[in-house]
């Protein structure tokens, strides 16, 4: 089995400010690809589907790792900090509420 990590970060932006959380969360893309052990990066949009009846947040990452090891230097890299820090706890940030959540494909 592998030892990839898969990341799924969900966000909801406060009333109004989807489209410029949208923009700050696309900006954090390209630096991102270039970490050592990032095999997939990017933000998408949830969208409706008959075939997916599911409760989703509006704006979610989707990311692969190598490694946890590379899934963790990443988490501490201070421009994801900043992010958290600006945009997730601070008042004036763009997030309302944000979800973040890791697997593995292990089955043991």
């Amino acid at each position: 089995m592998s030892k990839k990590i898969y990341c799924i970060a969900s966000f909801r932006a406060k009333e109004g400010k989807e489209q410029e959380l949208l923009e700050v969360l696309q900006a954090l893309e390209p630096q991102t690809l270039r970490e050592d052990g990032c095999i997939q990066y990017i933000v998408t949009k949830h969208i409706e589907h008959p075939n997916a009846m599911g409760k989703s947040f509006p704006i979610v990452f989707n990311e692969i790792w190598e490694s946890k090891e590379a899934f963790e230097l990443h988490c501490n890299k201070p421009y994801i900090a900043n992010f958290f820090q600006t945009h997730c706890v601070d008042e004036d940030g763009f997030v309302e509420d944000f979800n973040v959540c890791v697997y593995s494909d292990e089955v043991n």
